[in-house]
């Protein structure tokens, strides 16, 4: 029968008890090390250098200096084990860490996707706060860029928030980089019409009103040869700082066709062609046409009544600016900064 040797085991313990004791300084030291890591690691990111790696990236500004202090208490970690001839625990911890950083990536893939995205947006500065923009087909005003997503504000006053990594990759159409931007609308004239007389008319008219460029200058073309009409259509060129865009357009559209009908242009509806059978036998089929001649008025004209403003201004204005002085979210959104 087997027989339980007490003192075998406690010559064993004493021996693992020497050992540690005999390794004591050498853990001394490496803990000293390390702290000197930590320390160090603190100095280092609290220097000057690091806050203007970070100054124009507000988002950053805590990543930097978090990244140096753990890179420097890290590398002091990987002496202390050196100096106890613990370099085996260090594959460990690497090979640990790879799989937990594949774990972590895969949970929270759209979180960091996000986040990456709004890091380098940041840096990128595709658009600045108020720009108009149509994103992935969404429309509104930059309000803010956060970490996580790009809010906008649509036209009718509500908020969008757009996940960074969408806008990262979408395709953004800004209407504010350029403040010179075209306005078009299309004008049906008669096709026994005189077309340069109401190109002329059309041009004068637009060269004439209020926040309309001279350069460049207004532009008409003559687009498709329909059944009952010729289709023209009329460009010109506002600038957005100093005139509202919509505004000009829709003064554009009243003055233009003002201009036509003085001169007795004709500018024919579609026609459509009806035929009906009474109820006696040997009524003639009868034809109507919707674009028959109706009677004649005195021409429109716009005398006496008060010219539109157009302006430059924002609806939205106010609200934007409410709802920023509201928030605590930090605008990764500079305006000084350098645009892509």
């Amino acid at each position: 029968m087997p027989t339980f040797e007490f003192d075998a085991v406690v010559a064993r313990l004493l021996d693992k008890v020497y050992g540690l004791v005999a390794a004591l300084p050498l853990l001394l030291l490496a803990l000293v090390l390390i702290w000197l890591g930590w320390l160090l690691g603190g100095w280092v990111s609290r220097r000057k250098v690091m806050h203007r790696l970070s100054r124009r990236n507000p988002l950053l500004s805590g990543v930097v200096q978090t990244t140096a202090r753990w890179l420097i208490t890290a590398l002091a970690i990987l002496m202390a084990l050196e100096i106890l001839e613990a370099t085996t625990i260090v594959g460990a911890m690497l090979g640990t860490a790879g799989v937990l950083g594949i774990v972590i990536g895969l949970a929270f893939k759209d979180v960091l996707e996000n986040y990456l995205a709004g890091v380098l947006m940041s840096f990128r500065q595709p658009f600045a706060p108020r720009d108009e923009v149509v994103i992935d087909g969404e429309a509104g005003t930059v309000m803010a860029l956060t970490s996580r997503a790009t809010i906008l504000m649509t036209p009718d006053g509500n908020h969008l928030r757009l996940p960074n990594a969408k806008v990262f990759r979408a395709v953004i159409l800004n209407y504010t980089r350029n403040p010179v931007r075209r306005f078009e609308f299309e004008v049906g004239i008669g096709v026994h019409e005189d077309l340069l007389q109401a190109r002329t008319l059309g041009l004068d008219r637009l060269a004439q009103l209020n926040g309309v460029l001279e350069n460049p200058p207004p532009s008409a073309l003559i687009l498709t040869l329909g059944d009952s009409s010729v289709h023209m259509s009329f460009r010109a060129w506002v600038d957005q700082r100093q005139h509202d865009f919509w505004m000009v357009r829709s003064e554009g559209i009243r003055s233009v066709k003002l201009a036509l009908e003085a001169a007795g242009l004709d500018m024919p509806e579609p026609t459509y062609r009806l035929q009906w059978k009474g109820a006696q036998a040997g009524v003639a089929d009868a034809a109507i046409s919707a674009g028959a001649p109706r009677p004649t008025r005195p021409p429109a004209h716009d005398a006496g009544v008060p010219t539109p403003d157009t302006r430059a201004r924002s609806d939205l204005e106010d609200q934007i600016t409410r709802d920023q002085q509201q928030s605590d979210a930090p605008n990764l959104l500079d305006q000084s900064a350098p645009r892509e």
